[in-house]
C-alpha cells in the first residue's frame, strides 16, 4: 500500500519526486538557497510545474546557480537568456535573478552566508504546521511579510510575501506538509 502523500502533485512524477525528496526539506547549502530564489522568482503567475520541468534549462542557463556567475551578466548574456527556450523567457524575471544575485552576494558578505541570514528569522529551527488540508495552507504570513520586506531593502526583487512564503515552504523554514503525509514530522520515527 502506498504512503499518504500530500494531494499537490497530482500525479506528476517529477513534482512527486519533488515532494518526496526536497518540498519542506530544511536547506542549509548557499547555492541551494539561490536557486530557490531564481526558480520562486520564476514562478510568479506561473504554476510551479510549469518552473519545475524547466529546472534543468535554469540550472544551465543561470550557471548552476552560482551567484557570483549570475551576477556578472551583462546585457548581452541577459539577451541570450531571452532566446533561450529551456527557461520562461521573461525580461523582467531575468533581469530580477541577475540583480539578485548580487544582492545575495552582498548577504553573504554581511553575514558570512545566505544561510545564516535566512535562519535568524526562525532561530535556525524549521516551523511545523499541522494543516489537515491543503486548503488550510496560506499563501502568506506575517513572517513572510517580514523576509519580504527585508529582501527587497536589501535590493531583491520578485520576493513579494507570496512568492517568499512559497520559497520558505520549498526550503524547509515552513513544513507544510499535510499531518497524514509521510513527509509530515509526525511520521518520522
Amino acid at each position: 500500500m502506498a504512503e499518504k502523500s500530500c494531494e499537490w502533485p497530482s500525479g506528476d512524477a517529477l513534482m512527486i519526486r519533488y515532494h518526496d525528496n526536497e518540498w519542506g526539506i530544511p536547506v542549509h547549502d548557499d547555492i541551494r538557497w539561490f536557486e530557490h530564489i531564481v526558480l520562486d522568482g520564476a514562478q510568479a503567475g506561473l504554476s510551479w510545474k510549469t518552473i519545475l520541468h524547466r529546472r534543468e534549462g535554469y540550472r544551465r542557463a543561470f550557471e548552476g546557480f552560482d551567484p557570483v556567475r549570475v551576477a556578472s551578466f551583462d546585457d548581452s548574456k541577459i539577451g541570450e537568456l531571452l532566446n533561450d527556450e529551456g527557461i520562461i523567457r521573461n525580461r523582467l524575471k531575468i533581469r530580477s535573478a541577475v540583480t539578485n544575485a548580487r544582492a545575495f552576494l552582498r548577504i553573504q558578505h554581511e553575514f558570512g552566508s545566505f544561510d545564516n541570514y535566512i535562519w535568524r528569522f526562525t532561530n535556525g529551527k524549521p516551523i511545523v504546521n499541522h494543516w489537515k488540508s491543503l486548503s488550510e495552507l496560506p499563501a502568506r504570513t506575517p513572517l513572510s511579510d517580514t523576509i519580504s520586506k527585508d529582501l527587497k531593502k536589501r535590493g531583491f526583487t520578485f520576493v513579494g510575501s507570496t512568492i517568499v512564503y512559497a520559497f520558505m515552504q520549498a526550503a524547509g523554514i515552513v513544513n507544510d506538509h499535510i499531518i497524514t503525509c509521510f513527509r509530515h514530522p509526525s511520521h518520522s520515527c
